[in-house]
Formats: structure tokens, C-alpha cells, sequence
């Protein structure tokens, strides 16, 4: 694998806030933008970058929350909106907001991230790879391939869902392997870490990143409210997991847009957190007996992520767009750690140059 040694961090000022952000390849190379996911930074894309051309130009910031970008409250009635508003401010700092010709990546949160820039600022991106992306509906409380919300008020999405536990130490940057159900460590190495190339990664250097992760209602996981619907809690309006709730977020108008660019999904056959019976899916869990009281498929069934891209995808393609998905099997939510080479050959099939 070539060394990711030229992947290096510095901050950004720009009108919103101070983004930390790690870049590599020459300053006037082809733009490559990397949008990170959930409890991670763009530290996590360096085994990408590492594989991208020469003459790309790789910006991988750190988003509001995570790494060392600045710590500024998250308003989640906005869905993913201040993380667009963010991203915009940095390409327009760096000159590259409205040329087209920035070609677009995000991994899970992240392609949520870049589903939503998509409909504010039509005609920026000039190709988009979404890996293991967040549906277009949000994460949780949604049925069918339409995004149908299962109850009016989200209940059963939200920060409400997180392990208070895993909170707690991520909070206090346990590093441990101790109790691995809520060892930070572990449930990123299980569920989003390099899985059979982990001989091939920094793990400590992926804790440390992890762990910069900030914590509380204005950050991971964020708020909730009481609900009369199962298992009685709903999203709140701060905070990361209420970013991606289906009563703030719904990035199905992509399918309308114009102009439409490329578009490449990129998918694990064994992924566990984006699926259409993912393990973070609080339905799921109700199902298999974890979450007592859950009240049936007919009521509130696993959320059918991947078949209500799929649709919206199709929407897309029959409405003038160019999509393709790929199928990774035997793979998991860890794409970029997991086989970077191949993220990189489907970055580069759709680049613009």
C-alpha cells in the first residue's frame, strides 16, 4: 500500500468557523473533496488519499464536532445543514465553491452530508461517490421505499438511541478494550474499523481521532424528547444523531435536480450499520428482543436503507442522471479503511477533471 505519509492537518479560517483540515497532493491539483462519517475525522480517509493520483489535490476537513474543528453547537432542526453550510464556506475559502469541477466523496454521515449540499448548492460538485451512505430519508423511523415516516414525531430515531455507557467513555477518552459493548475502541473496530486490513492500518492513530469526538446535547449524541410512541423517545433539536432524523432530514429531491452529476454508491454486503436491517436501527434491535416492547414490523419495521437509496437512485438515472452501485462483498461499513484501493479506482472512473 503507498504511504500516507503526505497526509498532513492544518487549520482553515474561514466566515464560519475554524476547520481543521488534512489535504495532500499538489495545491493546484484535480480537487478531491472527502467528507468523513459519524465519530470519526477526515484523518480517517489517509489510506485513500494515499491511493488517489499524484495530481489530485485531496481537502478532507474535519467537520463541526469532530477532530480538531471548531467546537460550535449543532442544530439539528436544520437537518445536516450547518455541516453544508460549513463544507460551502470552506470551498469558498479555497476558491473552489461554484466552479463544478470539485468531484465529491462522503462516507456514511458524510454522503448524507453531500446528499443535502447537493440540493443547496446545485452545480457545485462535478461528481459524487457515496460509500455506504446514509438514505436519503435519514437514519431510523421510516418504513418502505418512499421514507413513509412510521410515527409523526420520528420516535424511535435520534440521539435518544445512543448507549449512555459508550457516551460516558467516549467522553473520557477511555482508549480501553474493557466491557467491548461499549469500549469505543472495539464498537469502531467491529462496526467501522479496517476489519481483515487491519494489518495495514494505525489503529491508535484511528482512537485518537475517534476520541476527539465531542460529547453532549450540543454535539454526540444529542438531545431527545419524550414520546408516547415506542420505546418513548423521539429526536431533539441539537445534536449530531437528530442531524439525521427523518423529521429534520430528507434528501430525496436529489432525484429533480439539475444539473445532475455522476454519481457512484459503493456498498458492503456485510455491513451492520447502513443496511436494510442495520444493528444500529433500533427497530432491528426491537426485533431480535434487545429493546423490549417494540410493536411489530406491521408498526415500526427495520428501515430499508439500501432499497430507498436504490429508489432514489433510480429516480435519478431516469430523470437524466448517471448512477452506478457497486457491490463489495464480504465487506463492511468500513469501506475506506477496508479496501481504500478500491475507493479510490471508483473515485477515479467519474473524476472531472
Amino acid at each position: 500500500m503507498p504511504s500516507p505519509a503526505d497526509f498532513t492537518c492544518s487549520i482553515v479560517e474561514t466566515p464560519r468557523l475554524a476547520l481543521n483540515v488534512w489535504t495532500s497532493g499538489p495545491e493546484n491539483g484535480t480537487p478531491v473533496l472527502l467528507i468523513h462519517g459519524n465519530l470519526s475525522t477526515g484523518g480517517f480517509w489517509k489510506y485513500v488519499a494515499a491511493e488517489l493520483p499524484d495530481d489530485v489535490r485531496v481537502i478532507a476537513p474535519d467537520l463541526r464536532g469532530f477532530g480538531l474543528t471548531d467546537a460550535e453547537p449543532i442544530d439539528a432542526t436544520r437537518g445536516l445543514a450547518d455541516m453544508v453550510d460549513d463544507v460551502r464556506a470552506l470551498l469558498t475559502t479555497l476558491g473552489l465553491a461554484g466552479t463544478g469541477k470539485v468531484n465529491a466523496v462522503g462516507w456514511s454521515m458524510g454522503a448524507g452530508v453531500l446528499e443535502q449540499y447537493l440540493l443547496d448548492h446545485p452545480g457545485d460538485l462535478g461528481s459524487l461517490t457515496l460509500i455506504a451512505p446514509l438514505s436519503p430519508y435519514g437514519f431510523g423511523g421510516t418504513k418502505g421505499e418512499d421514507g413513509e415516516l412510521c410515527f409523526p414525531d420520528g420516535a424511535g430515531s435520534g440521539g435518544g438511541g445512543a448507549n449512555p455507557e459508550f457516551v460516558r467513555r467516549l467522553a473520557a477518552k477511555d482508549r480501553s478494550a474493557d466491557d467491548p459493548a461499549s469500549s469505543p475502541r472495539v464498537v469502531m473496530m467491529t462496526y467501522f474499523g479496517p476489519a481483515a486490513n487491519a494489518g495495514n492500518v494505525d489503529e491508535e492513530f484511528l482512537v485518537d481521532e475517534l476520541l476527539t469526538t465531542r460529547t453532549g446535547e450540543d454535539f454526540y449524541p444529542g438531545d431527545s424528547k419524550p414520546s408516547e410512541n415506542w420505546p418513548t423517545l423521539a429526536p431533539g433539536d441539537r445534536g449530531i444523531l437528530n442531524t439525521m432524523t427523518p423529521t429534520h432530514f430528507n434528501a430525496s429531491a436529489i432525484a429533480d435536480l439539475a444539473p445532475k452529476p455522476p454519481i457512484t454508491w459503493l456498498r458492503g454486503t456485510e455491513d451492520k450499520i447502513v443496511s436494510d436491517q442495520s444493528l444500529f436501527d433500533l427497530a432491528t434491535l426491537g426485533a431480535l428482543g434487545a429493546v423490549p416492547g417494540w410493536p411489530g414490523a406491521d408498526v415500526l419495521p427495520s428501515q430499508p436503507m439500501e432499497a430507498q437509496m436504490r429508489s432514489v437512485l433510480a429516480a435519478y438515472a431516469a430523470n437524466g442522471g448517471k448512477t452506478k452501485e457497486v457491490v463489495l462483498q464480504g465487506i463492511a461499513h468500513g469501506i475506506p479503511l477496508e479496501v481504500p484501493g478500491r475507493v479510490a479506482e471508483e473515485i477515479v472512473e467519474i473524476l472531472v477533471r
